[in-house]
C-alpha cells in the first residue's frame, strides 16, 4: 500500500492511492496515518478496504508528510561509503546519530526555506524508514518486523550550522522545512529489497545524487536493531538513513541552495519530491 496525508498544513487527512494512481479519502475510516494505524494489524485492515468505494481527493491536492505524529525524527549520518568518501571522512565503526526536530517536517512538494543569512544550504536523499511496532533493544533478526514502511527524505542541511558552528551537527538539520517526508508511507510489503533501491537528486535539472542504497554501511535491520539500544522505538518514529555520494559539499568547487532554486529527487518505488527554495 501507498499511504499518504493530504490537505492543509496542520489539517493533513489520511489517504491511500489506489491501482490506478488515484488519491483515495481515507478519513471515514481512520483519524491519521500514525499510531495504532501502523501496526502490522493496523495496516492488515487497511489492506481489507475496497478503495474504490473511498471518495476520490482531488488532483493538485497538496500531499502533507506522509505520517503523522511523528515523535523522533533521527538521522543516520556517514552511511554511505561512496559519500564518506567524497566528503574526506572514513567509515565510522557504528553509526553516526543525530537528529531532526519533529518541527523541521513538512510536506514532499512544500517550499524549503533557506534560512536567514545562511549561505550553504545543503541537499540529500535519504531512504527513510517508519516504525510500525515499538520496543527497545530489539534483535536484528526480528527488526524489520518493528518496520512499517519507507519514504523519501530530504535531509537537507545548513552546512555551515552543522560543521562550523560548534556542537553537534543537530543545529545545521533541523531548521523548518529541513525534513519533507514523502509523497508516500510505503509499506514494506512492497520493497523487495531496501538495500537495492536506486536514488537521485537534481537541483534546476542537473543530476548532483545518482546513487543506490546498495551503499549503505549500517542496513536497515541493524540501525533499528542499534538505535533500539539507546532510546525506546515508538510507532511514527522516521529513520533518515544516510544519502549517497552528490551533495554540494562534495562538489569542487562546492555549490548550495539559493532562493528560487528547484530540488527534485526520488527513490525506486518510494516516489517523488520537488520543493521550490525560498528566503525565510
Amino acid at each position: 500500500m501507498k499511504l499518504l496525508r493530504h490537505g492543509p498544513k496542520g489539517q493533513e487527512k489520511p489517504g491511500i492511492v489506489d491501482a490506478n494512481g488515484t488519491v483515495r479519502d481515507l478519513s471515514g475510516k481512520i483519524d491519521d496515518i500514525a499510531g495504532d494505524v501502523l501496526s502490522d494489524a493496523g495496516l492488515a485492515q487497511l489492506a481489507q478496504i475496497d478503495l474504490a468505494s473511498l471518495p476520490e481527493v482531488a488532483a493538485g491536492t497538496r500531499l502533507g508528510p506522509c505520517v503523522g505524529r511523528v515523535g523522533k525524527f533521527i538521522c543516520i549520518g556517514l552511511n554511505y561509503s561512496d559519500h564518506a568518501a567524497e566528503t574526506g571522512a572514513e567509515v565510522p565503526a557504528e553509526p553516526v546519530i543525530f537528529n531532526k526536530w519533529t518541527s523541521a517536517i513538512c510536506g514532499p512538494n512544500d517550499d524549503v526555506e533557506i534560512p536567514r543569512g545562511s549561505e550553504k544550504t545543503d541537499w540529500e536523499v535519504e531512504l527513510g524508514v517508519i516504525i510500525g511496532k515499538g520496543g527497545r533493544y530489539i534483535d536484528e533478526a526480528d527488526a524489520m518486523d518493528h518496520v512499517a514502511g519507507f519514504c523519501v527524505v530530504n535531509d537537507v542541511s545548513e552546512r555551515e550550522y552543522q560543521l562550523e558552528r560548534c556542537g553537534t551537527w543537530d543545529k545545521g538539520k533541523g531548521c523548518d522545512t529541513f525534513g519533507p517526508l514523502g509523497p508516500w508511507l510505503v509499506t514494506r510489503d512492497e520493497i523487495a529489497d531496501p538495500h537495492d533501491l536506486a536514488m537521485w537528486l537534481e537541483v534546476d535539472g542537473k543530476r548532483y545524487q545518482n546513487g543506490s542504497t546498495q551503499t549503505m554501511v549500517f542496513q536497515v535491520p541493524h540501525l533499528v536493531a542499534y538505535l533500539s539500544r539507546f532510546m525506546s522505538l515508538q510507532p511514527g518514529d522516521v529513520i533518515s538513513t544516510g544519502t549517497p555520494p552528490g551533495v554540494g559539499m562534495g562538489q569542487n568547487p562546492k555549490v548550495f541552495l539559493k532562493p528560487g532554486q528547484t530540488m527534485r529527487l526520488g527513490i525506486e518505488g518510494l516516489g517523488e519530491q520537488q520543493q521550490r527554495c525560498v528566503e525565510s
